[in-house]
């Protein structure tokens, strides 16, 4: 008989394989990441406590499963150079993870509450979210524009540096 790591482990690899997201082949590359992203947050926050559980196990994401394919498939058709691809999927999985980890430990409800030590010039040192609470959706829609504006910078940063300077 396995034992409970080994069925966890399954279990946990037949809810990845559900993971379906809308291909938006002719949506803007940004628009197929926030969706990518958001539906793998849909099926994390379905199982909070087996994702919380896979998220602590290296080889949770395999070649073969749905969301990084569509990622890795994304990537590609953005023009990342290849031999980046790998390295920008899994960074945007870290970040991904990572957020969904302290959304499901309270950790990033108590961080977006922190107050300052002392209020930056001309702020009130009482403001903070609405009604006190962070809004985890704005969060992270946050995140999602974060990584989406750091991959424009290194692909438009990229092309700069392959285009040869005008001389005049």
């Amino acid at each position: 008989m396995p034992n409970k790591d080994a069925v966890l482990r399954g279990v946990a690899r037949m809810v990845g394989a559900q993971f379906r997201t809308v291909t938006l082949e002719d949506a803007p590359w940004q628009e197929r990441i926030r969706l990518l992203a958001t539906d793998f947050r849909t099926l994390a926050h379905r199982h909070p406590n087996l994702m919380a559980y896979s998220f602590s196990h290296p080889d949770f994401i395999q070649p073969d499963d749905p969301f990084w394919a569509a990622l890795i498939a994304t990537l590609n058709a953005l023009g990342v150079p290849h031999s980046e691809i790998q390295q920008i999927a899994a960074l945007v999985c870290a970040v991904v993870m990572g957020v969904l980890i302290a959304e499901f430990n309270g950790a990033l409800h108590q961080w977006s509450n922190l107050k300052p030590t002392a209020p930056a010039a001309g702020e009130d040192s009482e403001d903070g979210p609405p009604g006190g609470a962070p809004d985890e959706d704005r969060i992270f829609r946050l995140v999602l524009d974060t990584i989406i504006t750091g991959l424009e910078s290194r692909l438009t940063a990229n092309r700069d540096a392959r285009v040869p300077a005008i001389e005049s």
